[in-house]
């Protein structure tokens, strides 16, 4: 494995991709597919922003488990209705360039998967707007139309992530040598690792260090190139 390159913006292209464009595309749902944080537009409705942006920062630079982060986070957005989903989505701006990767890896003829730490009840419709293919992400448990404050079902770890990577790839009958991650959070560095090519995307301190495939613009539209896949017509 090569080692990162403090403050350096590189990516080395392995030979599988040079000779054909990625099969699969895996990438991180919030501040990497879009802009924000999904659990801290919530908590701004809850009232609760100041807690759970503390708690998230812990937790995507690893200095917090990640499950554990996300039961204290989710504690906070307990009496929410459900109508702030809506809301929420309304408001999230996809990172730019976004569209046009997810466009460019399709029309390719590879596929796309969003995994997220984030809330079905918002990746679901985001990922149907994008046109990715898979996407999995948690679920809130909701009781008289409004969040409990608790997970419904399996919280999504970085384990979880490796597994919807590797069970996307085997689907499709894609080596995972053809396939590639992004991601920004210390909870993405297993699935970086375990894709052919893992892309470290405005990454915390701790995942640049770990991850010597970095990206430091704030634009997906880079990577339609530097994946063989031509020049984005578009980068929303």
């Amino acid at each position: 494995m090569r080692e990162a390159i403090p403050g350096a913006d590189v990516i080395v292209v392995p030979a599988e991709l040079v000779a054909a464009p990625p099969g699969l595309v895996v990438t991180d749902v919030d501040a990497t597919l879009v802009t924000s944080e999904v659990i801290e537009e919530l908590a701004a409705l809850a009232g609760t922003l100041e807690e759970v942006a503390r708690i998230t920062a812990e937790a995507m630079d690893g200095r917090m488990d990640f499950a554990e982060s996300l039961r204290r986070r989710v504690a906070t957005l307990a009496g929410l209705p459900v109508a702030v989903f809506a809301r929420v989505l309304d408001s999230l701006a996809p990172t730019p360039g976004a569209t046009a990767l997810v466009a460019s890896v399709r029309r390719a003829g590879g596929v796309v998967g969003a995994v997220s730490g984030g809330f079905e009840e918002v990746v679901g419709p985001l990922a149907a707007r994008l046109g990715i293919d898979h996407e999995t992400a948690n679920r809130l448990e909701v009781s008289g139309g409004a969040l409990t404050g608790r997970v419904a079902g399996e919280v999504v770890t970085a384990e979880v992530k490796v597994r919807e990577l590797r069970r996307w790839a085997a689907l499709h009958d894609v080596p995972l040598e053809r396939a590639v991650s992004i991601g920004d959070g210390a909870n993405d560095v297993p699935m970086l690792r375990a894709a052919g090519l893992g892309i470290a995307f405005c990454a915390k301190p701790s995942v640049r260090a770990r991850i010597a495939d970095a990206v430091s613009l704030r634009s997906l539209a880079p990577l339609v190139e530097v994946l063989g896949l031509g020049r984005p017509a578009f980068t929303p």
